[in-house]
């Protein structure tokens, strides 16, 4: 079996070796993949998930994550919290294990540029939190460092306002921020999307409307158990697409990426991807 090794920035080769269970797995680390490859190990966070998307759903290889970065929010959504985890997962698909599944991907359209994402996409208070904490230290960002980034974006948060449309209706009103997700949680742990399931085919959005700060300040910990839903600021359903606009203009980010400015469609790709996970998921 050929197997492609995808490594993420801080991720060395030896990593590698404790995959190596049998003699006729080869496992080559790669920078691309091609059709011939008959699974991907991804070493590393949710951006280097991200950034191999597009060649994982178009050669419809299956892939298992090894959580290895700074944010593993698609990994532990998966089930996947730690490398035992994954080698065990890893044992089992070498021996013939059925623990192959299709989940879903989002779609942002921006123009006629189309951006593949796994966890949640993001403009706001979040995003603006999401950029800075990816110019802090590696070590920060995996230690807590996005909740200190949001606490210093809302002390200079300007107002802003939201319009979102989809089959559920349109909004237009003051916001923080809004996030729709394929998946529950980003940020390490915010489980923003509580709902959210990467195989129903809907996309779960999340939008908070303006508060004052020092009842953000209270609420953004719930964040972490997807206990905002019971804010009365905050609106929650779920769409298989919808438009987002916003004035002013504000950056979207994707599994921790920038991806492009406001405004921007997002939609689902039903089963577009294919995991190799636990089997009890």
């Amino acid at each position: 079996m050929k197997v492609a090794a995808l490594l993420g920035p801080s991720v060395k080769t030896a990593a590698i070796r404790r995959f190596q269970i049998h003699p006729d797995i080869q496992i080559t680390p790669v920078e691309q993949l091609t059709a011939d490859w008959d699974a991907a190990l991804i070493f590393g966070g949710d951006g280097t998930v991200h950034r191999y998307l597009p060649q994982l759903h178009a050669f419809k290889i299956p892939v298992l994550v090894v959580p290895s970065g700074s944010g593993n929010d698609f990994a532990h959504t998966l089930g996947i919290h730690n490398s035992s985890i994954a080698l065990q997962v890893w044992k089992g698909f070498c021996a013939g294990q059925t623990n192959v599944r299709k989940i879903d991907l989002g779609l942002i359209r921006k123009d006629k540029e189309e951006t593949l994402f796994c966890c949640v996409a993001g403009a706001g208070l979040d995003a603006q939190a999401n950029a800075r904490a990816n110019r802090m230290p590696t070590w920060l960002r995996g230690a807590g460092g996005y909740l200190v980034a949001a606490l210093q974006t809302l002390i200079k948060l300007e107002p802003l306002e939201i319009h979102l449309n989809c089959e559920c209706g349109c909004e237009k009103c003051p916001g923080l921020f809004v996030a729709i997700g394929n998946a529950s949680r980003y940020g390490h742990g915010f489980k923003v999307a509580p709902k959210a399931a990467l195989d129903d085919g809907k996309l779960d959005i999340c939008l908070v409307r303006r508060m004052n700060k020092m009842k953000v300040l209270c609420c953004l910990p719930t964040i972490y158990f997807g206990a905002h839903l019971r804010l009365r600021e905050v609106s929650y359903f779920q769409a298989p697409s919808a438009r987002l606009d916003t004035r002013p203009r504000l950056e979207l980010y994707a599994d921790g990426e920038y991806i492009c400015d406001t405004p921007v469609e997002i939609s689902v790709a039903p089963g577009a991807l294919k995991v190799i996970s636990p089997k009890y998921l």
